[in-house]
């Protein structure tokens, strides 16, 4: 009994945040059952006749009490201890079974809800990632997906196990004796109280305590990233850091005592509760076998039986309650789902034409969505989502970059660039106008046609925690060992590649925090040398770099940019001297353009910036020598 205590309070503890479910959701919880449908029936199946079997034993175990008080004969409590023996054997045989069943349903289910997601998520826009916390996302992967996938195997088995055995176990005991199963049912609501209302005190002590978990979590995956580490050395303070540590930790430690406690004491009561009931159906079934009334194997069968009762009988009290908990986690699964990519092909979406490329905007303009279309408030953590958006921020943007041009956008920060840049591989679509490449719009052609014309270099040199080859390989999977070396040769970077002791199985570490901002830099350039793109976007570079890793860098670039169509977000003016067209953008407006010369002869708002930089330059190299 005090398994079966333990069990239940764990029951009604480990319980979600419950809502209605509507019909639709369960008709889309079906659609994702109906390819284990099979499997499922025979699940159901096994746990019903392991129901069964377990009510058997005790019937069994009081015919051979019976046997012996009559005094024999030997063989047939010998046949009765043989069929028990039987009866263990094909429930533990059922057993397995039934978890080899359960574990295809639930890994399967798993499977299926989780490359659902994923595959959905890849599909969702650059905004949606702005927005959504990773932390959220990733736990809608995994502890959501396991919640669903608990409808299927845990709840639905012990619905259908339970409500079985209970009617068996019913059954039998009222056979039995009925003044017995009477008093057992009347002891229930004393076994099944006190649960509740334990389970709701232990339910708020996890939940703080998930709370305190969260916070040290938080704490830890902030102090213990590359720049969060770096932050700390240079501006924290170890003694206070440690000291919130401990205290969040202290907080833990004391809510975890508390739930100890108060586990251990409503155990311990409902053990007490449950031998006083075998008590009284000892004492009573002996007082009715000694008056003849009952024999003594019924008392002892009843006695088993009364073990079997409470479990299911608690277990179906709350079922409603554990099947909302568990088959909510589908409507959270759900919730991305629903969430609708704003960019997607369009039916009979085409190629971008074969030859050179041309990138052209024709009168764009365009405003960052809102929040209510891109992401959800549970994986924001907000209590509402930002309802502003749609502001423009692009206004009546035309220029085109003609097949084997570079075109060159300066301007203030903010003053929306990257925004220009982020248009041209359709990470967002436009409000109105148009962006085509090679003469078709963006939005007509397919998105795997548009990653295999385009090749983009941000400033912040994205690396995944891989080797180099794998993060040169992600450009270009099929790229051969001499590929590779060429790549990494024209963009400067072979001879350190040869000098590490791994070669190109190093491993790069956290966005390539292993390599400097140079050789990270270097290292996207070359996986963009090694997918030959047909159009190079290089947002700011060269922004972060010394002078020293700005020449490497641009001379891996200028290998980049030849002979390709090239749009450049310039930091340092004095590298697009060279462009065919440079665009002064300033609040989402193109106020200047022509040559590098011509600009300057205007005296407006490039020769502004020219001399501006050119003078804090001057100024940083008088200050450097001094």
């Amino acid at each position: 009994m005090e398994v079966i205590a333990w069990n239940q309070l764990y029951r009604m503890t480990d319980r979600q945040e419950r809502r209605p479910l509507t019909r639709a959701t369960l008709r889309r919880i079906a659609a994702f059952a109906r390819p284990h449908r099979a499997r499922l029936a025979a699940f159901l199946a096994v746990s019903v006749v392991m129901a069964g079997l377990a009510v058997v034993s005790p019937v069994l175990a009081g015919r051979v009490v019976d046997t012996i008080v009559r005094g024999g004969p030997v063989g047939v409590v010998v046949g009765i201890a043989a069929l028990i023996a039987a009866l263990a054997l094909a429930e533990a045989g059922l057993g397995l079974v039934g978890r080899w069943l359960s574990a295809g349903i639930g890994e399967g289910l798993i499977l299926d809800l989780r490359t659902a997601v994923f595959d959905h998520v890849q599909r969702m826009p650059i905004a949606f990632f702005t927005r959504t916390r990773t932390g959220a996302l990733v736990s809608r992967l995994n502890n959501d997906v396991i919640g669903a996938q608990r409808a299927f195997t845990d709840v639905l088995s012990s619905v259908v196990g339970n409500l079985v055995t209970l009617v068996l176990t019913l059954s039998v005991m009222v056979s039995l004796s009925w003044q017995i199963t009477l008093l057992a049912l009347v002891l229930l609501p004393v076994f099944v109280l006190p649960a509740r209302r334990m389970g709701v005190r232990i339910a708020r002590l996890r939940r703080e305590a998930a709370d305190h978990n969260a916070a040290m979590g938080n704490q830890m995956v902030e102090r213990f990233s590359a720049p969060g580490a770096t932050l700390v050395k240079l501006y924290g303070r170890p003694a206070r850091e440690s000291a919130e540590f401990a205290a969040r930790a202290r907080r833990v430690r004391d809510i975890g005592v508390r739930t100890a406690m108060a586990q251990t004491a409503f155990v311990t009561a409902l053990t007490t509760v449950s031998a006083l009931a075998l008590a009284l159906v000892y004492g009573l079934g002996g007082f009715y076998a000694l008056r003849g009334q009952l024999d003594a194997g019924s008392v002892v069968a009843l006695a088993l039986l009364l073990t079997r009762l409470y479990s299911p009988l608690t277990a179906l009290a709350s079922a409603r309650v554990d099947v909302m908990g568990a088959l909510v986690s589908f409507e959270r699964v759900f919730e991305v789902l629903d969430l609708k990519p704003l960019i997607a092909d369009r039916p009979g979406a085409r190629a971008v034409p074969d030859g050179p490329v041309s990138v052209e905007f024709d009168h764009v303009s365009f405003g960052y969505p809102s929040a209510d279309k891109v992401s959800l408030a549970s994986l924001e953590e907000v209590a509402a989502l930002d309802s502003r958006g749609g502001v423009e921020v692009l206004h009546d943007v035309s220029f085109t970059a003609e097949p084997g041009q570079m075109v060159a956008l300066v301007g203030s920060s903010g003053a929306g660039k990257s925004t220009i840049a982020q248009l041209i591989p359709r990470l967002y679509d436009v409000d109105s106008g148009a962006v085509r490449l090679g003469g078709v719009d963006v939005r007509d052609l397919s998105a795997d046609s548009i990653r295999e014309t385009l090749g983009m270099v941000t400033q912040d040199g994205h690396l995944f925690h891989d080797t180099i080859r794998a993060n040169l390989l992600f450009a270009r999977p099929d790229a051969s060992e001499e590929e590779i070396w060429d790549a990494l040769r024209r963009a400067r970077l072979a001879p350190l590649v040869e000098s590490l002791p791994d070669g190109l199985d190093t491993v790069v570490g956290e966005r390539g925090y292993r390599l400097s901002g140079g050789e990270r830099q270097r290292l996207t350039i070359a996986r963009l040398l090694l997918a030959r793109p047909r159009v190079v976007i290089l947002d700011e570079a060269t922004a972060s770099l010394d002078s020293t890793n700005e020449a490497a860098v641009q001379a891996a670039l200028a290998e980049a940019l030849e002979g390709r169509t090239a749009v450049v977000i310039a930091h340092r003016l004095s590298t697009i001297r060279a462009a065919d067209l440079i665009l002064v953008v300033e609040d989402g407006r193109i106020v200047e353009r022509g040559g590098h010369a011509e600009l300057l002869a205007q005296g407006g708002r490039y020769a502004e910036l020219y001399r501006t930089q050119f003078a804090e330059e001057d100024d940083s190299s008088i200050s450097a020598a001094a």
